[in-house]
């Protein structure tokens, strides 16, 4: 069994692994670590929970588990990392944004890998630290990445996409308060989201000689969780040739589903799958890209790089069902 250490666990990527661990046949919650929360059952943080699992939060750190996810606000990891120290064998899965970037990928002589199984599974079987990519850089990159590999990004590409309020984390604010985010809508960093860069690095992962924008309009949405996203760009190819690109791209890629019908969040949510709709209109290829933030977009994403770190099937624990209704 893998012995499992999450770190921040009152927060809701903690609450998706605990609940999607709880089933896994290959491993066993060790410890949850939050400070704020210690020696309360982890219900009192994460209500569905209440009657499944007896456990209580700790503030002590078991330094010798197979296996420690970070879920710590953006910044927090490297600080938590430099006073905290895990056993050489321990490997670490960092959900937080602060060793996604090439710039950043090394720190206290660990090397980080981005964790995007779909662009990066050869290295991430073979890593020990892992940076879990962020939940818009995901939806977004698999709806791009098979254009990119073709060398067919040759234009601007026009994003629009919109996230549940669990994006914004647990911590209240006037923009995820109830009386506000209900019956409403807006947008937020328009053109500079943070999760711009690592997309701009998997892309000239595949494409090296891509030069143009990616125009990235984030938006609020009146819903909990899952993402929306919409893409267009210019593509002179057929619709045949390019579905058939996404096909041959996602092959082997168990939670990655194209198809040319239009498409719903309701179809991904509480599951670990992305689901990619095409279509053509004109010399514009429209690409439609939904996922669940919180689980293909986090906590069932880092999941999935365990299992392959581990020499696991990669599906393994995450066959979870959506509810369309």
């Amino acid at each position: 069994m893998i012995n499992v250490g999450i770190i921040g666990g009152s927060g809701y990527t903690a609450g998706e692994l605990i609940r999607i661990l709880m089933f896994h046949p290959n491993a066993k919650l060790d410890f949850v670590y939050s400070t704020t929360n210690a020696g309360k059952p982890l219900s009192v943080a994460h209500h569905d929970l209440l009657g499944d699992i007896e456990m209580n939060f700790t503030d002590t750190v078991n330094p010798n588990v197979n296996v420690v996810f970070l879920c710590l606000g953006h910044g927090k990891s490297k600080t938590f990392l430099t006073e905290n120290q895990f056993a050489s064998h321990t490997k670490i899965i960092d959900l937080g944004n602060d060793f996604r970037l090439h710039k950043d990928e090394v720190f206290d002589g660990k090397k980080f890998v981005y964790g995007l199984p779909e662009l990066n599974k050869a290295a991430i079987k073979n890593a020990q630290f892992i940076a879990n990519p962020g939940c818009f850089a995901t939806a977004i990159q698999l709806a791009l990445l098979p254009l990119a590999e073709a060398k067919l990004l040759n234009s601007d590409v026009h994003i629009n996409a919109t996230t549940g309020s669990t994006g914004a984390g647990v911590g209240l604010a006037e923009t995820s308060h109830f009386s506000w985010r209900n019956n409403n809508m807006s947008h937020y960093k328009a053109f500079d989201h943070q999760h711009l860069g690592e997309i701009s690095e998997s892309l000239h992962q595949l494409q090296n000689d891509y030069k143009n924008e990616l125009l990235f309009i984030p938006n609020r949405g009146d819903f909990p969780r899952g993402i929306f996203a919409t893409l267009y760009t210019i593509c002179n190819e057929s619709l045949e040739d390019i579905v058939t690109k996404y096909e041959l791209f996602y092959k082997n890629q168990p939670f990655v589903t194209v198809t040319t019908t239009g498409i719903n969040m309701k179809q991904v949510v509480q599951t670990n799958k992305c689901i990619i709709s095409l279509v053509k209109k004109g010399n514009r290829i429209l690409i439609t890209s939904v996922i669940d933030n919180l689980v293909k977009g986090a906590s069932g994403q880092a999941i999935q790089n365990m299992n392959l770190m581990f020499g696991l099937e990669e599906s393994t624990g995450l066959h979870l069902k959506p509810s369309g209704f």
